[in-house]
Order: C-alpha cells, then structure tokens, then sequence
C-alpha cells in the first residue's frame, strides 16, 4: 500500500513541484490550497502525513494543525518562513512533529518525510516499533514485549513524541510549550515529574530517556542485537 501525503501549500507551483516529487518517489499526493480545503480533505481521507504551509490566507497553518489534532495524531511538517524559535515552539505547542524552513530542499523535505512516516506507520497496522516496545497509534496501546504498559494520557503523548525524533535534544521549556501550552503557569518541574514516572513504567524496554546536562533530554533507542 502506497503512502499518502496532504501537502497543504497556497503557493501552487510549490505545491505541484512537491507534489509531483512525492508522486516519483511511490507515494500518492494530493494538494490543498488553503486550510478549510485542507480539513475537508483530511476528514474524508487517511493519510500517513501532512505538508503544512504556516501563512496561508484565511485559517493559517497552526489553526489547522490544532482542528486536525483534536482529531488525529497524523504526522505533521511545517513549511514555513518563520524560522524564530518562538514561532517553532508555538508550532510544537499546536502539535506539529517537526518545521523545515523556507526556501528548502525536496530532497532534504522528502528525507524528513519519509523518516518521520515510516517510524510511524508500519504497513496498514500503524504501528511503531523500537527496541522492546510496540506502539499501536491508533489505540494508544503501548506493548514491552508481550506485555501491556499503561500510561495516562500525558505519559503516552510524550513517549510518542520521544520515539518519533530519536536523539534529538529537547529543553524543558519546549517539552513545557508543546505538552502543556503557553498558558500553563505551573513550574517546568512538572516536566520532570512526568518524565520520572515514564522511565519507571517503561523499565528496561531498549528504549532510554536521557538528561542531558544544562540542555533537556533525548531518547536513546537501542537495537535488539545491541
């Protein structure tokens, strides 16, 4: 089964230049011009991922990652021009997985694309695996081998987002924006708590969560042969 990417771009030319790149490397892509065409589009269809253009007129980029993510955990790249840190971590906040900046690449689009789709989608199934853990993420069931880990829904959104940027460093500030939003007033301690108590349900599954000293954390993998 071919993989099926909405690129959601108001700029036509990119968007067919996009389009027909995806198209050439075997998966199946459809456009959408502006937000409210790119929900309908989403609602009556699956995708394993969405291109999302942030300035698009009428309902921008980050209003329509919001509406999708009420929705579903579908994977979602920003395109954007908006390269400040501020304007990324809102991007996070909305639930967006990952940001490639104007002017880009298609090579380099499609390299993230594919990276970030195949970690999760298996097949039809769904499923993203690593080390000892299997994660269906349509359920939201989490496996450490052939038993069945149960998380509250905190624990589990940050796992997935975890598995889905291996080695990448995050900052308790970022984890605080994506997982929390701007308006939460507590401490960023929470994300520590919540970090605690996910290293303590996962256990010893191959799958890491490290402190990284004055800088945040990331997930270490390891293979099975490791």
């Amino acid at each position: 089964m071919k993989r099926k990417v909405l690129i959601v771009e108001d700029d036509s030319l990119l968007a067919e230049a996009a389009a027909d790149y995806f198209n050439g490397k075997g998966w199946l892509a459809e456009t959408a011009g502006n937000g409210s065409a790119a929900l309908e589009r989403f609602r009556q269809e699956q995708f394993h991922l969405i291109l999302l253009d942030v300035m698009m007129p009428g309902m921008n980029g980050f209003s329509v990652c919001r509406k999708i993510r009420e929705e579903s955990d579908v994977p979602i790249i920003f395109i954007t021009a908006l390269v400040m840190e501020e304007d990324q971590l809102n991007g996070y906040s909305m639930g967006a997985d990952d940001y490639v900046a104007k002017p880009f690449s298609l090579p380099v689009l499609y390299a993230k694309a594919e990276a970030l789709a195949a970690r999760v989608w298996k097949g039809d199934a769904g499923r993203l695996k690593a080390g000892r853990l299997e994660i269906d993420v349509r359920s939201h069931e989490v496996w450490k081998q052939k038993e069945l880990v149960e998380l509250p829904p905190k624990e589990y959104e940050m796992l997935l987002f975890f598995l889905e940027n291996p080695g990448r460093v995050y900052s308790r500030d970022q984890l605080l924006i994506r997982f929390w939003g701007y308006d939460f007033d507590g401490s960023e301690r929470v994300v520590d708590s919540h970090i605690k108590k996910l290293r303590k349900a996962l256990g010893d599954c191959g799958c890491v969560i490290r402190t990284v000293h004055k800088m945040g954390y990331r997930m270490e993998v390891r293979n099975e042969d490791e």
